[in-house]
C-alpha cells in the first residue's frame, strides 16, 4: 500500500473521532455543568536515514553529499481532555438547584464509588435524601443528607446547609491538583485517578437557586465540524486519487508483453 493512502487513512479515521466529539459536544448544549471535550492531535514523523545527518559547516564541502530530507507525516490522536472552564449561570429560584463558581466539584456516591459532579441540579427522594437528577445520594459530611417533607433549606456561599434555620452540614466540596486525568462517567460525572488526592478548593462558591450552563460555544463547534467535514473529504480524495494511480500502473504494467 502506498503511503499516501496511510497518511490518508489515519488522517481521515483521526478526523472521524474528532466529529464524534464534537457531535457530543452539540448534543449536550443544554445539559447542565457540561464541559466539553477536547481533542488534540499530532504528526508522527517518518524519518529516513539521511534526515538525521545535520552539518552547519557549509565550508567542509561544496556541494550537498545527500538529498533533501523527505519526511511523511502519518495524523495521531494524541490526547483527549475535558475543558473545566466556567460555565455561564442561570437563574432558577429553586432551592435545590446550585451552582458552582470557580474549581471544584459536589460529591456523590454511586454504587460503591464516590464520584464527582458539577451539576447541581438535586432533588429530594420519596425516602427525603438529597440526590442528584440520577437518583445518587449527594454528600454533606460524608454522608447522605435528609431533608424533611416541606423544609426550607439554604445554603450559604461556602457550601454550609441550614434547614428550617438548623445547621445541617456542609457540601463536600472538593478539587484535584490536576484536572487533566478525570475520566468520564456518563455525561455528568467524573472519576479521579487512583493516585489523585482530594484537595480543599480556593475561591469556589455556590450559588443557590442558579444552575451552571454548558461550556459548549455552539458556533465555535459547527465552525470545527464543517473543517472537520471538509479535512476528513480530502483525505477520501486522496485515498480515491492513490486508488485510481495503482488501478492504472497495475493494468499498464499487465499490458506489457
Amino acid at each position: 500500500m502506498r503511503d499516501s493512502s496511510l497518511s490518508a487513512l489515519f488522517g481521515a479515521l483521526s478526523n472521524e473521532m474528532r466529529m464524534s466529539s464534537i457531535a457530543n459536544n452539540l448534543a449536550n448544549v443544554n445539559t447542565t455543568a457540561f464541559k466539553k471535550d477536547h481533542m488534540a492531535f499530532h504528526d508522527v514523523f517518518t524519518r529516513f536515514a539521511h534526515d538525521y545527518v545535520v552539518t552547519t559547516k557549509s565550508f567542509l564541502r561544496d556541494q550537498d553529499l545527500f538529498p533533501d530530507p523527505k519526511i511523511m507525516a502519518k495524523a495521531r490522536l494524541s490526547d483527549q481532555t475535558v475543558d473545566f472552564s466556567q460555565g455561564g449561570m442561570h437563574q432558577t429560584g429553586n432551592q435545590l438547584d446550585f451552582a458552582l463558581s470557580g474549581e471544584g466539584f459536589f460529591k456523590a456516591q454511586v454504587g460503591g464509588d464516590e464520584l464527582y459532579t458539577r451539576a447541581g441540579n438535586f432533588l429530594v427522594d420519596v425516602d427525603g435524601t438529597l440526590v442528584t437528577q440520577d437518583g445518587h445520594p449527594v454528600m454533606v459530611e460524608g454522608g447522605p443528607l435528609s431533608v424533611p417533607p416541606g423544609a426550607v433549606m439554604t445554603v450559604e456561599s461556602d457550601g454550609m446547609i441550614s434547614i428550617n434555620g438548623e445547621p445541617a452540614g456542609a457540601f463536600d466540596l472538593v478539587t484535584f491538583e490536576d484536572l487533566g486525568g478525570m475520566e468520564r462517567v456518563g455525561s455528568n460525572f467524573y472519576r479521579a485517578p487512583g493516585d489523585a488526592a482530594e484537595a480543599e478548593p480556593e475561591d469556589l462558591t455556590v450559588q443557590q437557586g442558579f444552575l451552571e450552563k454548558g461550556n459548549v460555544e455552539v458556533v465555535t463547534e459547527m465552525v470545527q465540524m464543517i473543517e472537520t467535514q471538509r479535512a476528513f473529504d480530502m483525505y477520501a480524495k486522496v485515498l480515491q486519487g492513490t486508488d485510481s494511480l495503482d488501478r492504472n500502473m497495475i493494468t499498464k504494467v499487465g499490458k506489457i508483453s
